[in-house]
């Protein structure tokens, strides 16, 4: 299921997504990424994305009930936050190059950029949450898609 849609993740842009090998220079890929999130790579039971998260901006608070996610910080610095309630972030770490966050289901997250320069990261879920090529160019066209789709808004 589509996170962003509702819809089934495997169209035809997804057709053996995930059994087409992907290889590549991750750090440079990542490093070279100016757009806000795209996926790379996406299968019914894992989904690769990169993520430039512009300066004195933020992932957005969310939850994803049923897929875990994985962020590694290849540069820039971060405040992370986690808890297991809107409400309750209990847990602040700063977060730096070379740096992993792993967030468990159920748990709700937020990934703020705190550094003088765009945060390039990784993100990766198990299941995959997003449809193959999903592309936001912007963290405000992320967050003017789900509050125009009248679904869960990441703020």
């Amino acid at each position: 299921m589509d996170f962003n849609t509702g819809n089934s993740i495997y169209n035809q842009n997804d057709i053996n997504r995930g059994s087409v090998p992907y290889i590549t220079d991750l750090r440079q890929e990542v490093i070279d990424n100016t757009l806000f999130y795209t996926t790379r790579w996406t299968s019914r039971n894992l989904q690769f994305a990169l993520m430039s998260v512009p300066m004195n901006t933020e992932t957005g608070l969310d939850v994803h009930y049923n897929s875990d996610q994985f962020f590694y910080i290849e540069r820039g610095e971060a405040l992370a936050y986690m808890g297991n309630c809107y409400n309750c972030l209990n847990i602040q770490v700063n977060v730096y190059e070379g740096y992993a966050i792993i967030v468990p289901a159920g748990t709700w997250h937020n990934v703020v950029n705190i550094g003088n320069s765009d945060l390039k990261m990784y993100s990766i879920y198990a299941p995959a949450m997003h449809s193959y090529n999903t592309v936001f160019r912007t963290t405000q066209e992320w967050f003017d898609y789900y509050e125009d789709n009248n679904t869960w808004a990441p703020r």
